[in-house]
């Protein structure tokens, strides 16, 4: 009996045994869960403009904060304003957290600007299908002479040479990507010394990366990231409305509706509404257009093109004036962004579809206006030419009365007319009626 008490003691004690142990297990990898290393991805995807470098700089913020082991940059860009890519190389150069700039994924590029942000990165690198390049510096707004033209050039190739000294990169190709808008694909760049890796994810890439040795702000760290969670870092609600509003063909419209709005305020006063709302998206539209190199010529034709609309509402011209005001509209709005790239030009997509619109809709205000003057006076004493009515008494070139439109009036008459007979007003003069009678009373007389 002792024995088997014994053996059923132990068998007990060894499952609460693995119990303790398999918890104990459970927590720790658990621990080793919410303690793993983390790498915050951003999405630098569109132009390079205010907002998406104020996202980019806060999410490099954000990473330095937390304690993040990485930030992995994903590119995507045409390019962008050159303050802007300064301010997120900056921001780069100087990260205490080691910062992978990639442009993924197959089918993006890094241009322009794009080179830049991509050169800043500790470890640089391109998805098969990607390329980069055409970074020669371009004017944004009026013409600049030879000799600034090449200070410009001058002044980026330095920027670019001295990331890539950092970063411990190849400068001569980039020399040639900023003077002569030389661009290369990913296996290019590779080959030239311009990228680090070449990766088809961004989880392959970390693996890649995983013990490499980066020099982060002024120490040399090894890369540990393999296998570490990778968290998107979502644009902030104003980062996205202030994006979607520094778009150009946005910034038009919000322009273009503002006018529409002060011009409702100024043909009926005392709304109040169409005026605030006016005002409010042409504040929000020169938002944008601050950021963008416009064409006085173009705003100047915009404006006179408005003005000659709205006065055709007022001075009769039979559409004359509407038809001058559409085509300075249109010349002005084509004119109006001075920009050498497209992704800061306004699209004829959007240009023709509101010019037209504009014109039809100052067109149908004209055509009411007209309307309005050929129309017959339906009020007053001018309103009763034309009415038919009965003569209550004699009617003479002396006088008499007629009840016409539900009243009595004073009436005059060329032709003797006796009481109950058919006219029609012809003429007011004061108070006093033209009358005439019908022509089947007269032919009846």
């Amino acid at each position: 009996m002792g024995k088997s008490g014994d053996v059923t003691f132990s068998s007990r004690s060894g499952r609460s045994v693995a119990r303790v142990l398999a918890l104990c297990l459970f927590f720790l990898s658990f621990l080793g869960s919410a303690h793993a290393s983390q790498v915050l991805v951003l999405e630098f995807k569109g132009v390079l403009n205010p907002p998406m470098a104020h996202y980019l700089v806060s999410g490099l913020e954000k990473a330095a904060s937390s304690g993040a082991a990485g930030v992995l940059i994903l590119i995507d860009t045409p390019g962008g304003l050159d303050p802007s890519m300064r301010e997120v190389v900056k921001a780069i150069m100087n990260s205490p957290v080691p910062v992978i700039t990639f442009v993924y994924p197959s089918g993006s590029r890094a241009a322009s600007a794009g080179l830049f942000v991509l050169e800043a990165g500790h470890i640089a690198a391109m998805a098969p299908g990607t390329n980069t390049g055409a970074a020669h510096p371009v004017s944004m707004g009026g013409k600049m002479g030879e000799t600034m033209k090449e200070k410009v050039a001058n002044d980026a190739l330095a920027f670019v040479k001295s990331i890539a000294r950092e970063r411990g990169r190849n400068p001569g190709w980039l020399e040639e990507a900023v003077l002569a808008s030389s661009s290369v694909t990913a296996r290019e760049a590779l080959k030239l010394g311009v990228i680090d890796v070449m990766a088809s994810s961004p989880s392959q890439l970390l693996e890649e990366v995983d013990g490499r040795k980066v020099k982060v702000a002024g120490r040399e760290v090894v890369l540990k990231l393999k296998g570490s969670i990778m968290k998107r870092v979502e644009p902030t609600m104003k980062e996205r409305v202030l994006y979607f509003l520094s778009m150009p063909n946005v910034a038009y419209i919000l322009a273009v509706l503002g006018f529409y709005g002060l011009l409702f305020e100024l043909s009926n006063p005392g709304l109040i509404f169409p005026g605030i709302v006016g005002v409010i998206f042409l504040i929000l539209s020169f938002y944008s257009f601050h950021t963008l190199p416009l064409n006085y010529a173009g705003v100047f034709l915009i404006i006179f093109g408005v003005g000659l609309m709205v006065l055709d509402i007022k001075v009769p011209s039979h559409g004359l004036l509407t038809l001058g005001g559409v085509l300075s509209f249109f010349l002005g709005s084509v004119m109006l962004v001075d920009a050498p790239v497209h992704y800061l030009k306004l699209s004829l997509k959007v240009i023709l579809p509101v010019a037209v619109f504009t014109a039809l809709f100052i067109g149908l205000i004209v055509a009411a206006g007209l309307r309005a003057q050929l129309k017959k006076p339906v009020s007053g004493a001018e309103g009763l030419v034309g009415e038919e009515g009965e003569t209550k008494t004699r009617v003479n070139s002396q006088g008499g009365q007629v009840f016409v439109h539900g009243e009595i009036w004073r009436a005059v008459s060329s032709a003797p007319l006796l009481p109950g007979t058919k006219v029609r007003v012809v003429g007011v003069k004061g108070l006093i009626l033209e009358v005439e009678p019908l022509e089947e009373e007269s032919r009846g007389s």
